[in-house]
């Protein structure tokens, strides 16, 4: 994290606090992007509990590579805890990855492109390419309104009442932390942890 973003974070008024507690963090681009975007797949509206169990069991019984994935019978990706629908969406990235896509041709893509890229392949909604902008790519100014995380992370800071505020205004309200987003959505996470 540079010395402007959290000076600057540091300095707001509402989230101001959370940063002081929680110090300077970092975005680090991940080392497998495949297997994040396939963890984000699993993660999508399940609990962190129910998915950090899905997640452990795919990454213990089948090797998390586009081939991985496309060589392990649907039977065993059900038995990870997988739902058909999710086998399907997990088989859809493996094929676009075989396709062409790369952590490399989605590095040289703007933030934009790269959500266009994404949420072409069936399965990967808004949610998760941004997330993958944040967690892979390391992207500094994405904000995820899609997230519950950061909903109950804006409530918090800003005190609103729990489910009272629009994405709207979520949005309207980040662009005071532009352009370190995805800095002040970690910190939203950790204020609700």
């Amino acid at each position: 994290m540079s010395d402007d973003a959290y000076r600057e974070l540091r300095s707001d008024p509402h989230l101001g606090d959370v940063v002081e507690e929680h110090g300077p963090l970092s975005l680090d681009p991940a080392d497998d992007p495949f297997e994040r975007l396939v963890v984000s797949i699993v993660n999508q509206q399940l609990s962190t509990t129910a998915a950090a169990t899905i997640r452990d069991r795919l990454l213990d019984r089948v090797e998390v590579t586009p081939e991985g994935i496309l060589a392990a019978d649907e039977s065993v990706l059900r038995d990870c805890g997988l739902s058909n629908q999710k086998v399907g969406y997990v088989r859809n990235v493996a094929d676009a990855f075989q396709d062409g896509l790369s952590a490399e041709s989605l590095q040289a893509m703007d933030d934009d492109e790269v959500v266009a890229a994404l949420t072409e392949i069936r399965g990967v909604g808004d949610w998760t390419a941004k997330m993958f902008l944040i967690s892979v790519l390391a992207r500094e100014d994405v904000f995820p309104v899609e997230d519950l995380g950061i909903r109950r992370g804006m409530e918090h800071v800003f005190g609103f009442e729990r489910d009272a505020v629009s994405r709207g205004e979520m949005r309207e309200r980040a662009e005071r932390w532009a352009p370190y987003r995805s800095y002040a959505s970690h910190y939203l996470w950790r204020s609700v942890d």
